[in-house]
């Protein structure tokens, strides 16, 4: 029986020998993480200081490949922190101004947008909205719009991507900030597509020349607009770098006691009703305004959908009495705003301190910057004289 047993640990310390025991783990590299008129809504500042990659090889043959494997010639965006083509590192994003009037529904390509901006345009018509669509790979783009005026707010945000702020003109007020040193800005003259709507309703963006037959008539796209301007296709001197920090894993707040429930958002827009559902099986917020789900005609009626949500409560001034206003969204008085993200919102507070600064948002509770999801991202400059009107259940 012994010589049995010995027989067999010798066996099996041969096959150990020749097929060799355990394996080599790699590392995994994480991701690169004005006006001055009296303020409307304005509320006690927050003063209260806060309490202070390479591929993984598996020798489990049978595991799945890493997520970082196969991403030869790509990189991770700057804007959502997602793989994409490595001739995109350089290139500025354009900011888009779209028409949100339920006329101008439906918008073609609102879903290929890294970060859409949904801000009131005016105090009257029940506080209209507007958005505004930072895109990285506008090279890729075949009609996005509608497009409409932009506003001096538009200005200050676009700049803080480095932004090309692509419009069609606006009110007088916007005439100063064209000028700003760094200002850069396409203003009308994009295609028009007949779509039986007012001319108002028609016009959309293009990256190559499109030609309307029944104008007979071409247009110029993003490609030759940009050839024909001042303006580099490339970052500039005005960049100051990554816009967010991004999380190296899934953020979900479930060790958060202070996270609450944030599944059905509802904005103080009472003209468009701009409402964000949780959707559990995508783990994102889909987008419904006028009592329906914003849908994406040039992509198969793809819904308009976000990883990650930041709601900042705005105060803002008014230029006249015709609606037109600005928001004073250069503020370092740590003014109050959620994140949310997977069906859960902390509190946090954000501040800009220059006109092409970056809006930075930090934790509420800890006073750090706050880290988001991978994925696209929604903006709501909400009035502070409607905060209090915000649903978040």
């Amino acid at each position: 029986m012994k010589k049995k047993l010995v027989a067999a640990l010798v066996i099996a310390m041969t096959m150990c020998i020749f097929t060799g025991c355990g394996g080599d783990d790699g590392d995994s590299s994480s991701p690169v993480s004005a006006l001055d008129p009296q303020p409307i809504g304005s509320e006690q500042p927050d003063t209260t200081d806060p309490v202070g990659g390479s591929d993984v090889e598996s020798s489990d043959e049978s595991s799945e490949p890493s997520e970082e494997e196969n991403h030869d010639n790509m990189y991770r965006s700057e804007i959502t922190n997602e793989w994409i083509d490595e001739s995109l590192r350089d290139q500025r994003p354009i900011a888009v101004m779209v028409d949100n009037e339920k006329v101008a529904l439906p918008h073609f390509g609102l879903t290929e947008a890294d970060v859409v901006y949904e801000i009131m345009n005016s105090t009257a018509n029940g506080r209209i909205t507007r958005f505004m669509a930072i895109v990285k790979d506008w090279g890729s783009i075949t009609q996005f719009g509608s497009i409409r005026s932009a506003r001096p707010t538009n200005f200050m945000l676009a700049s803080e991507w480095n932004a090309v702020l692509c419009h069609d003109g606006g009110p007088f007020y916007i005439d100063d900030w064209v000028k700003k040193s760094y200002s850069a800005n396409l203003s009308g003259g994009f295609a028009r597509f007949d779509n039986g709507k007012k001319t108002e309703y028609t016009e959309y963006l293009t990256y190559d020349t499109y030609t309307n037959t029944s104008k007979n008539k071409t247009y110029d796209g993003l490609k030759q607009r940009f050839e024909k301007s001042k303006y580099s296709t490339e970052y500039n001197s005005y960049y100051e770098g990554p816009h967010f920090k991004f999380a190296g894993e899934e953020i979900d707040f479930a060790d958060r006691s202070d996270a609450k429930t944030a599944v059905n958002v509802e904005l103080p827009f009472p003209h468009n009703r701009s409402t964000l559902k949780y959707n559990e099986e995508t783990g994102t917020y889909d987008y419904y305004e006028y009592g329906a789900a914003h849908l994406d005609p040039l992509h198969d009626n793809a819904q308009l959908t976000f990883k990650n949500v930041l709601l900042q409560n705005t105060t803002f001034s008014e230029l006249d009495q015709n609606g037109y206003m600005i928001y004073n969204a250069i503020d370092t008085s740590k003014r109050s705003g959620y994140y949310m993200t997977n069906g859960k919102a902390i509190e946090i507070y954000w501040m800009k301190s220059s006109e092409s600064g970056i809006t930075v948002y930090y934790d509420k509770k800890t006073g750090e910057e706050i880290e988001i999801n991978t994925g696209k991202t929604y903006i709501s400059l909400v009035p502070s004289d409607g905060w209090s009107d915000l649903v978040i259940e």
